[in-house]
């Protein structure tokens, strides 16, 4: 299973979102830090979820980082667009 798709997976499993995109951003950053072969190490998500309804933007963060685990230590970059 590819990167992307884990982490598709995990944040549907967690919020249940009504909009969720992730989208490998790897390729814009070849020759940067981090940069990988075959890419899977820079991603930008976007997440719309009910769970995040009056949270603070840290809190919000903290809980796609959490839901995310190993994740998050294996990619260089993950921008994060969260809404409720």
């Amino acid at each position: 299973m590819s990167v992307s798709d884990e982490i598709h997976q995990r944040l549907e499993t967690a919020f249940n979102p009504r909009e969720l995109e992730v989208i490998d951003d790897s390729e814009s950053h070849r020759g940067h830090a981090g940069y990988q072969d075959g890419g899977e190490s820079h991603f930008n998500v976007r997440i719309r979820a009910s769970a995040f309804e009056g949270q603070s933007r840290v809190a919000s963060h903290r809980a796609v980082h959490k839901a995310l685990g190993d994740i998050v230590p294996r990619i260089h970059a993950l921008a994060l667009d969260i809404g409720g």
